[in-house]
């Protein structure tokens, strides 16, 4: 070996079966928790953002196919050739059309709302739920199963009423995981929605119980009755603000 050569000894290299010490364990834990409290309320918020969203869809769709259904005229259970509107088991032909013993064909919607558990179909975090007027113009909520109480397939008088009005509601499964704000539609396609954190004493509507028949109507109006104003841009029945939705 030349005497002018320097020989720079050799750094310590790991061996390839060695572990991490603790610190650098902790301080990848430590890297690792920052990530996830960073990104999953951004996922929690993304996640209700999109369920929201695929209800105000979910509530458009439906008031066109209420319009398709009753143009149809399948259900007409006083025979003066207008077409009345009908629930998510009619819509689905997830049950016989009233008066009938018969399904619509096509159906205006989609199999997935034949999936009707006590009066109400679910989709995307939400439950959504039809209400049909009765002889007086107070709501009528579908059969637990899906489809018309048995009592509206032979009255005329709710029959003159189901042929000019129905609305229905979308709210959270839970509240403040699945969605937030609370939405209403009817037969003149008012889509409105309210921040759901005023009735209920502040709790607003989650899980099963959802808004009453009545809540996007104005405060005049009787208790389930679904043939007056609706409150659009001003504060209704159940006290929360409805507004259109944009």
């Amino acid at each position: 070996m030349d005497a002018s050569t320097t020989v720079l000894p050799h750094a310590p290299q790991r061996r390839a079966d060695a572990a991490f010490t603790l610190i650098e364990l902790m301080i990848t834990v430590a890297i690792i928790a920052i990530i996830a409290s960073i990104a999953l309320p951004n996922f929690a918020r993304a996640r209700v953002n999109a369920n929201e969203s695929a209800a105000i869809s979910t509530l458009r769709n439906l008031s066109s196919a209420q319009a398709e259904f009753r143009g149809t005229g399948c259900i007409d259970v006083d025979r003066d050739g207008a077409g009345e509107f009908g629930f998510f088991g009619e819509l689905s032909a997830g049950t016989s059309l009233r008066g009938a013993t018969t399904t619509m064909n096509p159906p205006a919607l989609s199999a997935s709302f034949r999936q009707v558990v006590d009066s109400r179909a679910t989709s995307s975090g939400y439950y959504f739920s039809i209400y049909l007027p009765d002889r007086d113009g107070i709501a009528i909520s579908e059969e637990p199963t899906g489809g018309a109480p048995a009592s509206m397939g032979s009255d005329a008088q709710a029959a003159n009423f189901c042929e000019i009005m129905w609305c229905a509601y979308a709210w959270p499964i839970r509240r403040q995981h699945t969605g937030n704000r609370i939405f209403f539609v009817n037969q003149m396609g008012d889509l409105l929605t309210a921040q759901n954190n005023v009735a209920n004493g502040g709790n607003g509507y989650s899980g099963p119980s959802g808004p009453p028949p009545h809540s996007a109507f104005v405060a005049a109006v009787s208790t389930n009755q679904i043939s007056g104003l609706v409150a659009v841009n001003s504060v209704g029945k159940d006290g929360e603000r409805w507004v259109v939705v944009q």
